[in-house]
């Protein structure tokens, strides 16, 4: 704060003026780092439960040979696992850390959500990293890095003593695995576009599921209006 007088001279009208400069403050919101910690790691344990349940009931299957080509072949226990895994997990971890954390307004609650998120992703992708990508079910598993080798092996070459039979079942053999690798190699442009987006839409789901999920916490009506509203109806009417 800066106090500026002006004064005129001895000859003119007595005049005394004061003016006040403040400047701007800022009000910073503190962040607890435990209860964000505690969030994060509910959110992956949730969503790796999630990836065991579907994977145990055959909504999630393993294997290279189950990748998704074709969305809309995709299983519908397995989309049900995938969207409910990704949502659920985060506002479970957006809750806990709101509650831990002890907040009572929606804004810093919301916030320490979305942190919550950022410190879960990188702790599932050193998960995957380590080969545990698919234990968190067909969406998630998409973190990883898809395989380009295909799951089939080339029938072995026959000996200088094969017959006439050996030879031709060899060459029929030689031909289906041909079509098959061709197949593959087609497939395995938008199988990788697939994964990918499979990923990046459980990503986004966890984000609004951890936002969602700290704003449950703080307890305030899940009314984007309320806290305007309530500001109208305090303020002094001048």
């Amino acid at each position: 704060m800066v106090t500026q007088t002006n004064r005129l001279g001895p000859d003119a009208q007595a005049v005394e003026t004061s003016s006040e400069v403040q400047y701007e403050r800022w009000h910073a919101w503190p962040v607890s780092w435990t209860a964000i910690w505690v969030g994060a790691l509910t959110s992956t344990t949730i969503a790796l439960l999630f990836g065991l349940i579907g994977i145990a009931v055959g909504a999630h299957l393993l294997g290279p040979e189950h990748r998704v080509v074709d969305l809309h072949k995709m299983h519908i226990w397995g989309l049900v696992f995938s969207v409910c895994g990704a949502f659920f997990a985060f506002v479970a971890g957006g809750w806990v850390t709101g509650k831990i954390a002890g907040i009572l307004h929606s804004e810093p609650a919301m916030l320490h959500g979305a942190i919550a998120w950022l410190i879960a992703v990188p702790l599932m992708l050193a998960f995957v990293s380590q080969g545990a990508g698919p234990y968190f079910g067909g969406w998630f598993g998409g973190l990883s890095a898809q395989s380009s080798t295909a799951p089939f092996e080339r029938p072995e070459a026959l000996g200088s003593g094969a017959t006439a039979a050996e030879r031709a079942a060899y060459r029929e053999e030689m031909s289906t695995y041909h079509e098959r690798l061709k197949t593959w190699n087609e497939d395995t442009p938008r199988a990788t576009r697939n994964s990918a987006l499979g990923a990046l839409t459980a990503l986004l789901l966890g984000l609004v599921g951890s936002v969602l999920g700290g704003w449950m916490a703080c307890g305030e009506p899940m009314n984007p209006a309320y806290r305007r509203t309530t500001s109208r109806a305090t303020s002094p009417r001048l």
